[in-house]
């Protein structure tokens, strides 16, 4: 018995109560960030997601996003959390999910989840957007945390990265100019899952909704509504019945790209290909718009 399997079954066993016995294991999907498996021992089965052990606070920053999210709409639930001198462990349910359900109830409980009271914007710990740490220490006003603690960061990155002078100069004029993207709106802080990409949901047998890999904090809703547009994978059903719940403002349009600005930019920092382009587009065109 390995190392890991052995904390593995530890873990599980202080959570539940219950020995686990020797695993079967297998990869599963997963995302760009964990190795994935589904472990099962004839009696129970748990996703499990393992990084290095120095990443162990990316676990248990997720875990914590979770049982946010968890009131509002349904989550995997977290089993455990763990670690080997070599490797962290997030032990989650195994869901039965498959790519289609009903995304009108998805929309709905999003708009839910988003009209509910927050007290201010950002989080009470700092969590990571992919492998990138977030930050969130709290902020009374909108506008500068998503300079500072958002846009700002990912432009220093991208210089660090030596990403093209001309990005980092538009990206500079845009956080100057934030306030011409603001006439009119007045954001209340929302919890959101902060990483609502197509593949971060999908549906249980019997059509219901799950959420999954969140990012969390409490921002303007507007955040979440454009990354589900942003590489796509929503059906119409969900945004339909979203903006049947909560309309969306004037200007959205424009704002969903200053926000997807955010996740080009972090992808261009994780992983160069052709992102540094594609944001430098996006940071041109949204200067254009108030020019």
């Amino acid at each position: 018995m390995t190392a890991f399997i052995a904390a593995l079954q530890a873990a599980i066993f202080e959570a539940t109560g219950r020995p686990f016995g020797l695993p079967r294991v297998r990869c599963a999907p997963g995302g760009d960030s964990s190795d994935a498996q589904v472990i099962d021992d004839g009696e129970r089965r748990y996703f499990v997601k393992r990084q290095p052990a120095a990443r162990r606070a990316m676990f248990e920053t997720e875990a914590a996003g979770l049982a946010a999210l968890g009131a509002h709409l349904r989550v995997p639930g977290v089993v455990a959390c763990g670690e080997t001198a070599d490797e962290a462990f997030l032990v989650l349910e195994a869901l039965d999910l498959r790519g289609a359900g009903d995304a009108a109830a998805l929309g709905e409980a999003l708009a839910r989840m988003h009209r509910a009271p927050q007290a201010a914007w950002g989080w009470q710990h700092n969590n990571f957007i992919g492998r990138t740490q977030q930050f969130n220490a709290p902020a009374d006003d909108w506008m500068d945390f998503w300079r500072s603690r958002r846009l700002g960061v990912q432009l220093r990155l991208a210089a660090q990265n030596g990403l093209p002078g001309a990005l980092l100069r538009d990206g500079e004029r845009l956080m100057a100019d934030l306030p011409a993207f603001f006439t009119g709106h007045a954001p209340i802080p929302s919890l959101l899952h902060g990483d609502l990409w197509g593949g971060n949901h999908a549906y249980l047998a019997d059509g219901s909704p799950v959420l999954f890999d969140p990012a969390v904090y409490c921002g303007d809703r507007e955040c979440d509504l454009a990354m589900t547009e942003l590489f796509g994978g929503f059906a119409a059903d969900f945004h339909a019945a979203y903006r049947a719940a909560w309309p969306l403002e004037p200007g959205y349009a424009t704002r969903k790209k200053l926000y997807n600005l955010y996740h080009v930019l972090n992808h261009a920092n994780l992983f160069g290909g052709g992102y540094a382009a594609q944001a430098a587009n996006m940071a041109q065109a949204l200067l254009a718009e108030i020019r």
